[in-house]
Order: structure tokens, then C-alpha cells, then sequence
């Protein structure tokens, strides 16, 4: 039974560039130095809030270490053992990334809680001031990997994070300001609240896609529907089953389906336009289809067996 494999430009999908493990690596040592800085000087302002944001530009700097991984795994070629490479690295990472912000932010919720019960004075000043070096950071960051977020999806999560962080630590800024001007020393645990709700509500969706992947669920953006059609209308097709669509990585995505072809033939020239239309339509960049005459039943061939 013929097969077709696509292997065209494989790493240009899934990495966009040479130059990003530099700019990974840049970010990632701004976004931990600025992580220590928050440290520090949450505990010496008595900041709550200030400590949230660490908490989340912790989670960021964790995720930029696991995608700078990620990257460089993903580039490692494939191995008798692990015949796809590393490229699934990218999947692990980010259900890792999630979990461990998750239970992150819960503890610091968690503080704000007890904090509300138990206000406690904060120097709004040094909160404003470090906060104001979390927007100058995560800009910088977010500007280093802007060249790469048009061709890469992971990239452009990254980005899209980084320069979310810079608007929650804006709002640390604006809680320092009322803090300063007010004296209410409820305003802190309330902004570290509502720092968490954003985390948990950013997070969320993070969690949920990188569980669908591990589990092997068709990529968020694909129908499978509609990739079925167009092989159902492709010329000489009789029929299609056992169709398979998952994510290799958080940026490259796989497909095997078998096609019932009249006579059990199909050139050279069917198969290659065929996954170059998987590529360009679906962005579905390994497609392997197996061509049977329909002669005897596929075992594979009802929706219930796999």
C-alpha cells in the first residue's frame, strides 16, 4: 500500500528563525533578575501586590526557560528510541508552565485573603517603582522575540504574555499611587486579587490547550471536518478513514489517514499535491497517507476502532 510523507521546511515551521535562542535566553535573564528584584523589595515594602507580580513574571520566566528548552529540543534530530525527535518537549513544557503557576498564584491569593483580615502598612513608593521597572522589562522582552511572533505560534505566545505582564505590573503601578495617596491598606491585598483572577483567567486557557495536546486532540484552529472533505473531493477518492490529526508540538502538526482510491493507485504527483494542500490549507506539516484499493475492509476503517 503506497504512503506519502511531507518532511518540506519542517524546522522553518516550528522555529522561524536561527536567532531566537538569543533572544530567548535575554529574555529569560530579564524576566529573573526582575523576578529577584520583586522578591526583595516586596518583602522590603510589605507588598503583597509586588509579590503577586513576582509570583506571575516568575511563572513567565519559568515558561521562557521551558520554551528556550523547547526550542533547542525541538532542533535535536530523531533518534532510533524517539523517532519524531524532542518536538512533543514543547507540549510537556507548557502543561508544566501551567500547573506550576497555578499553584503559584493560589498561595499567593491565598496570602492576600489572610492580608485583608490583617492589613498591614506598604511603602506604595518602592511598589510603584519596582513595578515600573516590571513594565521597562517585560517591554524589553516582548520587543526582543516581536521579529518572530507573525511565524511562530509559540513565539507569538510568548510575546503576547510578555506584553500582558507589562499591563499587570502597570496596574501595580496605579495601586501604588492610590496606596501613597490613601494610606488604605486594603488596596494592596485587593490588587494582588486581582492580579490572581488575571493570572488564573490568562492561565487557564494555557492549562486546557496543553492537556488537549498531550491527550492528542485535534489542534485548536483545525476542523477535521473540513480537512475530510477536502480529501473526500480529491480525484479517484472512493472513501476516507482511520483520520488522525494531533499536534507533534506546540507548533508542528501531524496527520496519517488512509484513502480508498479506485484501482489502489495513486502517483507520486496525487500524494505530493495532496500534502502540500494539507500544509498550506491546514497548516498540517507531516501528513503520511496510506492508498487502498477497497477490496477488502480496512479493520481500521470504522469511526469506533482505533
Amino acid at each position: 500500500m503506497p504512503h506519502a510523507h511531507d518532511h518540506r521546511d519542517h524546522h522553518d515551521h516550528a522555529h522561524g528563525g536561527a536567532n531566537f535562542g538569543t533572544a530567548f535566553a535575554a529574555a529569560t535573564v530579564l524576566n529573573l533578575g526582575l523576578v529577584a528584584a520583586q522578591i526583595f523589595y516586596g518583602l522590603a515594602a510589605n507588598s503583597v501586590a509586588l509579590l503577586a507580580d513576582a509570583g506571575h513574571n516568575f511563572g513567565d520566566a519559568l515558561g521562557l526557560v521551558l520554551a528556550w528548552g523547547g526550542y533547542v529540543l525541538s532542533r535535536a534530530a530523531p533518534t532510533e528510541r524517539f523517532t519524531y525527535g524532542f518536538r512533543s518537549a514543547s507540549i510537556l513544557s507548557a502543561l508544566i508552565n501551567a500547573i506550576l503557576l497555578l499553584v503559584a498564584t493560589g498561595a499567593i491569593a491565598w496570602e492576600a485573603i489572610l492580608r485583608l483580615g490583617r492589613p498591614q502598612e506598604t511603602n506604595g513608593l518602592l511598589v510603584m517603582a519596582v513595578a515600573g521597572a516590571g513594565i521597562v522589562i517585560n517591554g524589553l522582552s516582548a520587543w526582543l522575540l516581536m521579529a518572530g511572533r507573525e511565524r511562530d505560534l509559540n513565539i507569538r505566545s510568548a510575546f503576547a504574555h510578555l506584553a500582558a505582564d507589562a499591563g499587570v505590573s502597570a496596574g501595580v503601578v496605579i495601586a501604588g499611587a492610590v496606596l501613597l495617596a490613601t494610606h488604605w491598606t486594603w488596596v494592596d491585598p485587593v490588587a494582588s486579587l486581582l492580579i490572581s483572577v488575571a493570572i488564573v483567567w490568562g492561565t487557564w486557557g494555557l492549562l486546557r490547550e496543553s492537556v488537549q495536546m498531550s491527550m492528542d486532540a485535534v489542534p485548536q484552529g483545525i476542523s477535521i471536518t473540513d480537512v475530510r472533505g477536502y480529501l473526500e473531493n480529491l480525484p479517484g477518492v472512493a472513501g476516507v478513514h482511520d483520520l488522525h490529526i494531533w499536534a507533534m508540538s506546540t507548533t508542528e502538526t501531524a496527520l496519517t489517514v488512509h484513502l480508498v482510491c479506485q484501482g489502489g493507485r495513486a502517483g507520486d504527483a496525487f500524494l505530493m499535491d495532496a500534502v502540500h494542500e494539507l500544509d498550506r490549507r491546514f497548516g498540517i506539516h507531516h501528513a503520511t497517507i496510506q492508498i487502498e484499493a477497497g477490496e477488502l475492509e480496512c479493520r481500521l476503517a470504522p469511526t469506533n476502532v482505533v
